[in-house]
């Protein structure tokens, strides 16, 4: 069993990344927090960007010409595998631990340190968080209610706070950088769900994840339907990958979303024998369940509205999943 032994001070050395993409608008204050947390601290903070043109290179490199210990970094590949990857092979080799930030995410102040905390008591390789999905006009309201729904997240273990438990898979937060680099980073084929990928091949060769229950992400979701379309879509595709590259057996959280799209196909033949219409019918009724139940709950426009939301994430997921399975086994013949 790979658990290093615990330190009892804050003595390590912290590479923090932050992935990121056209993020004008939250990578000030983000950086400002870390700052105030990590760079006190004596981390050292990447910022792994894919090529941004609305800024986001502008405001990051006034951190660093100021002196702080920020650094920006190109991520020729623009996606986040890559650019972690890339930043721990180029400033990973002085640091003991990776702390992974979502750009587009909202921390408690303490948030790092209580990673630090968590690492030292349980000293597994990884510590992973739950992430509460927030919004702020009403389409994202709407999305943030469905994603933290089961409907919406299909009872994941990180999208709910938890006591404190190992876990299969978490949303990323810190890993060992010796753990991390044993496995071989993210797989950047991977342009979604490399998180889950990577936890595979950590627990493969006897890691283990905690799943902290002493702190929590906040996370800000896609604010128009195209958008929450195109994540979910990816995510679907990624899970799919993730399957066949490990010859896993899909769970049942994953096999049930799997089915939106067969249905939707499925449901014209109800011309010859109406049985063929009762997937698709039953799944609008979930969806339209859903708005119901949350918007009496919530008592808002955006409880109702969030079944719509759910049925994107749910079509985008299938779409994904099926689009994916086809080009990989079509490449495999």
């Amino acid at each position: 069993m790979n658990l290093p032994t615990a330190d009892p001070v804050r003595t390590e050395k912290v590479l923090v990344v932050v992935p990121c993409l056209n993020e004008a608008a939250h990578i000030g204050k983000l950086l400002d927090w870390l700052l105030r947390t990590e760079g006190e601290a004596g981390s050292l903070i990447v910022v792994a960007d894919g090529g941004s043109s609305d800024g986001t290179q502008d405001i990051v490199r006034r951190y660093v010409d100021d002196g702080a210990p920020v650094r920006l970094l190109h991520n020729p590949k623009k996606i986040q595998s890559a650019g972690i990857n890339l930043a721990v092979e180029r400033y990973g080799d002085d640091a003991e631990y990776l702390i992974r930030i979502d750009a587009h995410g909202t921390y408690p102040e303490d948030f790092c340190e209580q990673l630090m905390d968590e690492a030292r008591k349980v000293g597994c390789a990884s510590i992973v968080v739950s992430m509460n999905t927030i919004g702020a006009g009403a389409f994202q309201k709407a999305v943030a209610i469905a994603q933290n729904s089961p409907l919406g997240n299909g009872g994941s273990k990180h999208r709910v706070v938890n006591k404190g438990e190992f876990v299969d898979h978490g949303h990323h937060a810190l890993m060992r950088i010796k753990a991390f680099r044993e496995v071989g980073g993210y797989d950047e084929s991977f342009a979604h769900n490399e998180d889950a990928e990577l936890d595979f091949r950590l627990r493969k060769i006897g890691y283990y994840i905690w799943m902290t229950p002493k702190t929590v992400m906040e996370y800000l979701p896609r604010t128009t339907a195209r958008g929450l379309f195109k994540q979910y879509r990816g995510y679907g595709s990624g899970r799919i990958q993730n399957i066949l590259k490990h010859k896993q057996t899909p769970g049942l959280r994953q096999i049930i979303p799997a089915m939106v799209l067969p249905s939707i196909l499925m449901a014209p033949l109800a011309l010859i024998w109406w049985v063929c219409a009762l997937p698709l019918i039953g799944w609008l009724c979930l969806w339209g369940g859903l708005s119901v139940i949350e918007g009496v709950r919530t008592r808002s426009v955006e409880g109702f509205m969030s079944g719509y939301a759910a049925m994107t994430m749910h079509v985008a997921w299938s779409v994904g999943f099926w689009k994916k399975w086809f080009e990989l086994k079509f490449k495999a013949a």
